[in-house]
C-alpha cells in the first residue's frame, strides 16, 4: 500500500514539472529600479572636449661652440724698395722725343746691369728705326722699358711711336710683346744689344743696338 502510494507522488511530480516547463519565462528582473537591458551593439562613444591648443616648448640651444683661437695671418710678401733714379734728360730717337730717366747702377742686381740703359741707332728694315729704353729691373726680373720706331729717309711716311711697358728677364734675355704680338728679344753682345723682332706672321729679323746711355 505505501509503495503504490509513492509511486503515485513520483507521478504526480513528474507531471508537475512538465507543465512548468511549457509554461514562458518571467521577463528579467532589472539590477536596480529603472534600469534596461543593455544591446551588445557598439554604440559610438561621445567626442572628446578639443584638446587646448599650446605652443610647443622653446627648445634651449645648445651653448655656443667655443671658437678656434685665431691663426696668425701670413706676412704679406715684401715689397720691393723703389729703385732710385737719376735726372730726367730729354732725347729724340726714330724722330720721336722721349724722357729718360735712369737709375742709379747700384740699385739693380748685378746680373741684370747689362740690359740697363738707353740702346738705339738699330733698324730692323732700312725703312724702320728702332731704340730700346730699359729703365729699371726689379729683383723677380721684371723690367720697365720704352721701346721707340719710326721711319727712315725724308720720303718714309710709315707712322712712329713710343710704348711703355714691361718685360721679363729670363736665362739672361729680355723679352716682351707687342700689342699686336709682336715679339722681341734682347741679348747682351759685348757692350751692345743684340735684338730679333717675329712678327705673328712668322717672319724674323735681326738688329743691333747700340750702347747710347
Amino acid at each position: 500500500m505505501i509503495r503504490q502510494f509513492t509511486v503515485a507522488l513520483a507521478a504526480t511530480v513528474l507531471l508537475a514539472g512538465l507543465a512548468a516547463a511549457q509554461q514562458p519565462l518571467p521577463p528579467p528582473i532589472p539590477l536596480y529600479p529603472g534600469a534596461a537591458p543593455r544591446s551588445i551593439e557598439p554604440e559610438p562613444l561621445a567626442p572628446l572636449p578639443p584638446a587646448r591648443a599650446e605652443p610647443p616648448a622653446v627648445m634651449p640651444l645648445p651653448p655656443p661652440a667655443e671658437a678656434p683661437p685665431p691663426t696668425a695671418a701670413a706676412p704679406p710678401p715684401p715689397i720691393a724698395p723703389p729703385i732710385a733714379t737719376g735726372p730726367a734728360t730729354q732725347r729724340v730717337f726714330c724722330d720721336q722725343p722721349i724722357t729718360v730717366r735712369l737709375p742709379e747702377r747700384g740699385a739693380i742686381p748685378e746680373r741684370y746691369r747689362p740690359f740697363v740703359g738707353v740702346w738705339s741707332d738699330a733698324a730692323w728694315t732700312p725703312q724702320l728705326c728702332a731704340a730700346l729704353v730699359v729703365e729699371a729691373v726689379q729683383p723677380d726680373g721684371t723690367a720697365s722699358i720704352v721701346y721707340v720706331y719710326g721711319p727712315i729717309g725724308s720720303n718714309n711716311r710709315r707712322p712712329g711711336g713710343v710704348l711703355h711697358g714691361t718685360g721679363i728677364i729670363r736665362d739672361g734675355e729680355l723679352r716682351f710683346q707687342n700689342t699686336d704680338g709682336t715679339q722681341f728679344a734682347f741679348r747682351p753682345l759685348y757692350a751692345d744689344l743684340d735684338g730679333h723682332l717675329t712678327t705673328p706672321q712668322g717672319q724674323t729679323y735681326q738688329a743691333v743696338f747700340k750702347k747710347t746711355l
